[in-house]
């Protein structure tokens, strides 16, 4: 190790704090070499550079993370799982550029060999007071403007981790995040279990790919009413299960403040598995209002589950519009009125061929989809 390394190393010890919220806050600046790990209350700044999180990184408020474009954080082969936290009160300002991306990934490379990135905001949630499933953070209020920082031109590699069925770490976990915080041109890739998690929160997300996590690409639930725009799953590995799997509450559909986020101008890329061949899962009471989507890839494109959320279809508090799928939308309510019928009714379209447009996830058809072959936003990631 170099002399430099060892004096940063020596620095980040220093600044980890006793749980004494009385603690004067530090600025305290790392450059390349550092190891990372421990509990933080200072404002830390990682300057451009290769850093090793050998333990998990936990930021309380009023703490902040600061990580320059061109940084790589690779977490070490470790038995327990690795992660970084941002707890209520922090900030995370992780702002990339398209030249520069900050990379956050693992020493194995494998899917799962970390826990990736989870933050815990004061905005709402529906199930009541919450403790984040990685790092039992506590989450939740009503301040829905909270602002948790910025992550822009980042990406995340290898992640996923279950503890047990309950406990499962996710490329980003957003907890009651509120929507003053700034989340673009994120890229999450070859994770175990989702890609982007939502539990409740009013974030706003754009620019957004997941590739290959084999659980759900995204996913929400706890009353997440957010706009997500310019959004991306593909999937080309074996086991990948929903693009979207969307709920508004597991324990009580009629939970309030309902799910009910906004997805625009999105494109969703399939790949059939044994039991795994729906590709949008809108259930557990959720509303949604989706437009200008492509779905294909799966047998099954889009299904509505629950009562609640089949009647909102019904009713016109949920929507889909200008969109084009591959396959017919199922309504599995009994009774449920809205139908593949309705859905084409509604302007939109039925066409088997949607794949054969695209290069991979590249291409639109008919104003539909994410990303157009003549302004491809996604080319900083390759």
């Amino acid at each position: 190790m170099s002399a430099l390394a060892a004096l940063c190393m020596a620095a980040l010890a220093s600044c980890q704090k006793d749980d004494d919220s009385s603690d004067p806050v530090e600025d305290i600046e790392f450059t390349s070499g550092a190891t990372l790990g421990g509990r933080y209350n200072d404002n830390i700044t990682l300057r451009a550079g290769e850093y090793t999180l050998t333990s998990s990184l936990q930021i309380e408020a009023p703490g902040s993370l600061t990580i320059e474009a061109g940084t790589t954080i690779t977490a070490a082969a470790n038995d327990n799982i690795i992660y970084i936290l941002i707890e209520q009160g922090a900030q995370i300002n992780a702002s990339g550029t398209a030249s520069s991306p900050i990379v956050m990934t693992s020493e194995e490379q494998k899917a799962g060999a970390w826990g990736g990135l989870h933050i815990c905001g004061r905005a709402h949630t529906n199930a009541g007071s919450g403790s984040s499933e990685i790092g039992n953070a506590s989450y939740g209020g009503d301040v829905e403007d909270d602002n948790s920082g910025t992550i822009e031109y980042v990406v995340i590699r290898n992640s996923g981790y279950a503890l047990d069925s309950e406990h499962e770490a996710n490329g980003i976990s957003l907890y009651g995040v509120g929507s003053g915080t700034t989340i673009s041109n994120v890229y999450v890739v070859n994770g175990s279990d989702d890609g982007i998690e939502f539990f409740g929160g009013s974030v706003n997300i754009d620019h957004c790919i997941v590739e290959d996590c084999t659980d759900d690409s995204f996913d929400w639930t706890e009353g997440w009413n957010g706009t997500a725009e310019y959004i991306v799953a593909y999937q080309t590995v074996d086991g990948c299960d929903c693009l979207m799997e969307c709920d508004n509450n597991g324990d009580d559909a009629s939970a309030e403040p309902v799910s009910d986020p906004t997805i625009r101008y999105a494109t969703f890329v399939g790949m059939d598995a044994t039991d795994k061949t729906v590709g949008i899962k809108f259930r557990a009471g959720t509303f949604v209002n989706m437009s200008y989507a492509l779905v294909c890839g799966k047998t099954t494109p889009i299904t509505l589950e629950t009562t609640q959320t089949s009647d909102s279809f019904a009713d016109g508090d949920s929507s889909i519009s200008s969109s084009v799928i591959a396959g017919e939308l199922s309504n599995l309510v009994s009774g449920g009125t809205y139908d593949n019928d309705a859905f084409v009714a509604a302007g939109n379209r039925n066409d088997d061929t949607i794949a054969s447009s695209l290069d991979g996830f590249v291409g639109t058809v008919n104003g539909a989809g994410a990303v157009s072959s003549s302004d491809d936003w996604t080319a900083w990631t390759r």
